[in-house]
């Protein structure tokens, strides 16, 4: 019936608003990547953890699995460097900056990273349209990662065995 074909969806919309808990596993490893890659930028002295996560996608295709979300950062009174990592004070007041990220994992056992992209800055300043254009082609492009050695490798197979003597 019509109502039961709109409950998934409405499941669907549901489950992306709930909080971290509820993140499949790929999406915990790029927010982890984003964190790591943000934290290893010369510029930031900070101890920075993540506010919200956005717009998560993940897509399972032949030549892999692509995840894409939006990670909102938040400052805290911790510096980089600090061994305790656990009990830092989010600053409210401060920068939060937001960062996108592409990832395309192929679909081993344990996923290795075929692909990726990463943008990180203010939120204002990822919202131009000439950088919002650039970052949907990057991630367009990280997608497509690993399927060009499918598409390369089947038909030099397939005239490699042709060749041969019957």
């Amino acid at each position: 019936s019509a109502a039961g074909m709109r409950f998934p969806l409405a499941l669907c919309l549901g489950l992306v608003a709930l909080a971290t808990a509820n993140q499949s596993p790929l999406q915990r490893r790029v927010v982890k990547e984003v964190l790591e890659y943000f934290h290893g930028r010369s510029n930031v002295h900070f101890l920075f953890k993540e506010q919200a996560v956005e717009g998560a996608v993940e897509r399972v295709n032949p030549s892999g699995i692509f995840v894409q979300l939006r990670v909102s950062l938040v400052q805290t009174a911790c510096r980089k460097r600090a061994s305790q990592r656990h009990n830092c004070r989010a600053l409210e007041n401060r920068r939060k900056p937001t960062c996108l990220a592409c990832y395309k994992f192929d679909s081993g056992d344990v996923p290795k990273v075929l692909d990726k992209y990463q943008n990180c800055g203010p939120s204002h300043h990822l919202a131009v349209k000439e950088i919002k254009q650039r970052d949907e082609a990057e991630c367009r492009a990280v997608e497509e990662a690993g399927r060009a050695a499918d598409t390369l490798y089947l038909p030099g197979m397939f005239a490699f065995s042709r060749g041969l003597p019957a």
